[in-house]
């Protein structure tokens, strides 16, 4: 089984001003002659990591990475105003003009994914193709199954303490009982709802549940960020025109583009079902589902079929 390559360092980096207001983070590493990828991090919210350019072999990729507005390096912290898919997919452009590259590969996993899909559907000319994991489409049966009930059932005891921060009269609709919370003036009552949410994730995301929450997820600003992005994303479904619309966007727009799906067969944060929809609107990608492995990127049989694909790009696009 494929492992990560060594810790690859960083070879430049800096700020790129997008807007009057947000500032975001972008860095590059590996050959700076070879293949451009674009690696998009989760959440929204969850800014980048070394570990994302670690599946990537840094003697064949020029490997890119960004924190989208408001998460990680990018400024201002946990910020809403401004802060849309659409906005997002601009500052990806802005990043690939600044470094001059004309065409790149996308790869994301999670919100990653629906990231990479929106921005290929729109600069389909710019995307030689696409490695996606853990897929999410922001539809509405999706946010219902991990957010309000569904994966609820799978994980009681980490749902109890999900809910722990909202009244039960209010618990009919958490997206919005939540929404209130992190976006209140209360800043103590913002951080406890910030923290159940994102531990919800936390404790969800592998096949082995609650004792493999990565401790982040209990950090105040990484969840702050992180719970306010989502749930702002999330309440206003993505920012796209009607629910499905992505999917269909796909079935229009990437008939000829490559791509590589991997996810995991138990992944209760992003069901197999999106992938498998994904999939057959889109028959020219390959989809791999991984036995024994949940949502993270970091579970040994998602992280050996990443490396894979990254490796099959690697030798037909050399």
């Amino acid at each position: 089984m494929l492992k990560l390559y060594p810790p690859i360092n960083l070879r430049r980096s800096g700020h790129l001003q997008v807007s009057e207001l947000h500032r975001i983070y972008w860095e590059e590493s590996g050959n700076p002659e070879g293949i451009p990828v674009i690696a998009l991090h989760g959440g929204p919210g969850g800014g980048s990591s070394p570990e994302m350019r670690r599946f990537f072999d840094p003697q064949i990729y020029r490997i890119i990475l960004m924190d989208q507005r408001g998460c990680g390096k990018s400024s201002p912290h946990s910020e809403l105003e401004g802060n849309t898919t659409w906005d997002l997919v601009a500052d990806i452009e802005q990043v690939r003009e600044i470094l001059n590259i004309d065409k790149w590969i996308v790869f994301g996993g999670s919100w990653g994914s629906t990231l990479a899909l929106s921005y290929a559907v729109t600069h389909t000319q710019r995307t030689m193709g696409l490695i996606l994991r853990g897929i999410f489409l922001i539809t509405r049966s999706e946010i219902q199954w991990f957010y309000q009930a569904g994966a609820s059932r799978l994980f009681p005891d980490a749902y109890d303490r999900y809910v722990q921060p909202i009244p039960e009269d209010e618990r009919g609709d958490l997206l919005n009982a939540f929404h209130r919370r992190l976006t209140g003036e209360d800043f103590a009552e913002r951080i406890r709802a910030a923290k159940a949410w994102a531990g919800w994730e936390g404790e969800t995301i592998t096949i082995d549940g609650p004792v493999s929450k990565p401790k982040r997820f209990e950090e105040d600003s990484f969840a702050d960020a992180f719970a306010r992005i989502e749930c702002h994303y999330f309440v206003n479904e993505g920012f796209f025109p009607k629910d499905g619309w992505l999917l269909e966007q796909v079935a229009d727009k990437l008939g000829n583009i490559p791509g590589i799906i991997v996810h995991g067969r138990y992944d209760v944060v992003t069901p197999l079902s999106s992938a498998w929809a994904l999939k057959k609107a889109w028959p020219k990608a390959d989809l791999h589902i991984v036995a024994n492995a949940g949502h993270s990127s970091l579970e040994p049989g998602i992280v050996d079929k990443l490396i894979r694909a990254t490796r099959q790009f690697g030798r037909e696009l050399a």
